[in-house]
């Protein structure tokens, strides 16, 4: 069982973790950008980090002066150095990344295995396979598993995509 996760996200998606890791008895540390200094998910778990920075508030979470704010806060989720450094520096054992940001990233999952911290989610390789819908098809189709109608490579042209979708018929997603 995992003591402490980084949660490696913002707002209600933070939130959510953070709740199920207190019902596992598990501490959270949330991060944040300088424009999320003082949203809610940075005051619902057991600390918080500035991303980009080392100092962090405790349980208390007295309101500190935020920092300057970003052009770009979406930005600072993104960063996995940075993340990575803010799970060292508060001694996480795991990083829990949510949804969307990195969270189908096989770079991020990898980089978390390698500094010996646990990915909650997927692994690398599934990551990798999955984030190619050609592939990951091809797997599908020979394991028997039933698949949509579709093109069975990546379509190079508006006009390929187009005469695919008028031999499969409508609709088609791309």
């Amino acid at each position: 069982m995992f003591k402490r996760v980084l949660i490696a996200n913002r707002g209600e998606i933070a939130i959510r973790v953070a709740r199920a890791a207190s019902a596992l008895g598990v501490e959270s540390v949330s991060v944040y950008a300088p424009a999320d200094a003082l949203s809610l998910h940075t005051r619902v778990t057991t600390e918080s980090r500035a991303l980009g920075e080392t100092r962090s508030r405790g349980s208390s979470h007295a309101k500190d002066t935020p920092p300057a704010a970003s052009s770009d806060p979406v930005r600072a989720y993104l960063d996995i150095d940075a993340l990575i450094e803010a799970a060292k520096a508060s001694r996480c054992d795991s990083v829990h990344p949510g949804y969307g940001f990195l969270s189908e990233q096989s770079a991020f999952a990898q980089r978390c295995l390698e500094e010996g911290l646990a990915f909650i989610g997927p692994r690398p390789e599934t990551l990798r396979l999955f984030g190619d819908k050609t592939q990951a098809r091809e797997l599908a189709h020979a394991l028997g598993i039933p698949i949509i109608p579709g093109s069975p490579h990546a379509v190079a042209s508006a006009e390929e995509a187009r005469a695919i979708a008028e031999q499969i018929g409508y609709p088609v997603m791309l």
